[in-house]
């Protein structure tokens, strides 16, 4: 059954009959919807999973990920991105899935760090992710232009940028069925071309290419599988891993789009966990296999390899991928593997367009943001957040005036340590919930679903996020560079002032376990869940769908 329902403010609600400052003015929820129109439930579970992939997969593991194979070889390449999921992402997936689950409500994540930490943690938390996220926006499209001189070196990329910008746009504005779909379609094409990749560098490797040449981990030996960076020696070795271990930070994302899209998510009770629980399984699918694949069919020595990004390279052409096949002697697929990577690109832009405006929407709900930004349009699109986050995007006209290469990296490491914050953060805000939820004699065993592993995994990955954003810089000081720190540590400063900001401005105060929210719109929720959980059970699939949904 197909089925689309409308979400009001039940939090909104909730507020005003306890008169909390942080209501929404002093409109109840219907004069809201009746003046700005409000978003809908018209995500499926299958948009949602491939969204979680769509936001994760970008040209970072398709054509950036050359640079880390060169400098810290294939075996140090494929530790950090076996390591840091585990110890991080798969932690935070577990933590925000469990919150969104009991209370899936629009704009949760940061509703949650109101309720359970301080308002001025959900008002931190709420803009520090709007400002990373629009700068994966920037940085997605701004390597779709650096793709597309693959075919056209000659065009200015800023004409790319533009192109790229309006069809985001147009499929952004519609309702947000449509925008499920355009992404499910995009992401769809990535998954394949991953699982493509992998099985042609596996059927390559055993013998099947034009030299019938085996070569296995031939490109592991003669020392070639961790390379020393900024220093010799085994210190040298250490840091090349951990420099990949922070392009991973950028590489690796998914938990922020399970929570924003808590609230226009059908079933959300039963679409939620299936995420988080099967996050584990696409994170070795989709990276730890992918990154060993391409340390196996590229020789991280090869002097084509210098980092497609960071050597300005031509679309794909220094791809590791593009270059192992030609260096196998397989012709027609540079140009068909490019057009994928361009897709792969687009969609992750796509997603992050959707996320940071729906970050804007919420901040706006909450009375965080100017009120306007709280207009939809009739099919569900809060317009005005489209729009700004498409102005806010223009910044990437610079590649008119600098390489778009060098554009990029800027925005990859202002997205990093925003999203590297906006993560620790979510984490944090679980232990808070924990905390409430035992100072009020609730079990977890109670809850619609329970994370594995918990606290001790949530533990660990703060710690491993506070360790990674202090070091994420640690090549910046010697010989020093004022470009390379400004765009490493931005946004410690940006979460610090806006904290602060609200902190002093609202005079919040630190919430209290025994005293913090658990329970406001959850009877709301429970009831509009019904229509899902009281529904016929849906028809058997076929195994062709079963495997699919096995796989996403």
């Amino acid at each position: 059954m197909d089925v689309e329902k409308d979400t009001k403010f039940p939090q909104v609600e909730e507020e005003k009959k306890s008169g909390s400052d942080e209501a929404v003015g002093e409109v109840d929820a219907i004069q809201y919807d009746d003046k700005y129109g409000h978003i809908k439930r018209g995500l499926k579970g299958r948009h949602v999973q491939l969204m979680a992939i769509g936001g994760s997969i970008g040209t970072g593991l398709f054509v950036g990920i050359g640079s880390s194979l060169s400098t810290a070889g294939p075996l140090s390449t494929f530790l950090a991105f076996m390591i840091y999921p585990a110890l991080f992402i798969w932690p935070c997936f577990q933590c925000v899935a469990e919150m969104a689950a009991h209370l899936p409500i629009r704009g949760s994540i940061f509703e949650y760090a109101t309720r359970y930490l301080d308002p001025a943690c959900g008002f931190a938390l709420g803009w520090t992710y709007f400002y990373a996220s629009s700068m994966l926006f920037c940085a997605e499209i701004s390597a779709v232009a650096t793709v597309m001189q693959y075919w056209d070196s000659d065009t200015n990329p800023a004409a790319w940028i533009a192109m790229c910008l309006v069809v985001v746009l147009f499929l952004n504005v519609f309702a947000v069925k449509w925008y499920g779909e355009s992404e499910f379609v995009f992401s769809s094409t990535k998954v394949l071309l991953i699982i493509g990749l992998c099985l042609l560098t596996f059927i390559t490797m055993v013998g099947g290419n034009p030299h019938h040449d085996a070569y296995g981990f031939r490109t592991w030996t003669n020392g070639n599988a961790m390379h020393p960076y900024y220093t010799t020696g085994t210190t040298g070795r250490f840091l090349g891993w951990w420099s990949v271990m922070i392009y991973a930070a950028f590489s690796i994302s998914g938990p922020d789009l399970i929570a924003l899209a808590a609230g226009e998510i059908e079933n959300p009770r039963r679409n939620i966990p299936r995420v988080a629980q099967k996050s584990l399984w696409r994170i070795v699918g989709f990276y730890v296999i992918g990154v060993l694949a391409v340390g196996i069919i590229c020789s991280s020595r090869d002097p084509r390899l210098l980092g497609a990004l960071n050597s300005g390279a031509a679309g794909s052409a220094a791809s590791p991928w593009v270059i192992g096949i030609q260096n196998l002697g397989i012709h027609g697929l540079p140009g068909f593997i490019n057009f994928l990577i361009l897709v792969s690109g687009w969609s992750c832009g796509n997603a992050y367009m959707y996320s940071s405006s729906r970050t804007l929407y919420s901040l706006a709900v909450k009375g965080q943001a100017p009120k306007f930004f709280l207009k939809c349009t009739g099919s569900g699109c809060p317009i005005w957040c489209v729009l700004v986050v498409a102005l806010l995007s223009c910044i990437t006209f610079m590649v008119s005036s600098n390489s778009s290469a060098v554009v990029f990296n800027w925005f990859v490491d202002l997205a990093t340590i925003g999203f590297l914050i906006c993560y620790t953060l979510m984490i944090v805000t679980w232990v808070g919930w924990n905390k409430a939820l035992k100072a009020q004699g609730v079990s977890r065993d109670s809850l619609s679903w329970k994370a594995p592993l918990m606290p001790y995994a949530a533990y660990i990955a703060i710690v491993s996020g506070c360790v990674i954003i202090l070091l994420s810089g640690f090549d910046v000081f010697s010989p020093f560079s004022v470009q390379g720190f400004i765009t490493s540590y931005f946004g410690i400063p940006y979460a610090a002032f806006v904290f602060l900001f609200w902190k002093i401005f609202k005079k919040t105060k630190w919430v209290k376990p025994a005293e913090a929210d658990i329970w406001s719109g959850k009877a709301e929720i429970d009831e509009e869940c019904k229509i899902w959980e009281e529904a016929p059970p849906a028809p058997p699939q076929n195994f062709m769908k079963r495997m699919w949904e096995s796989i996403c």
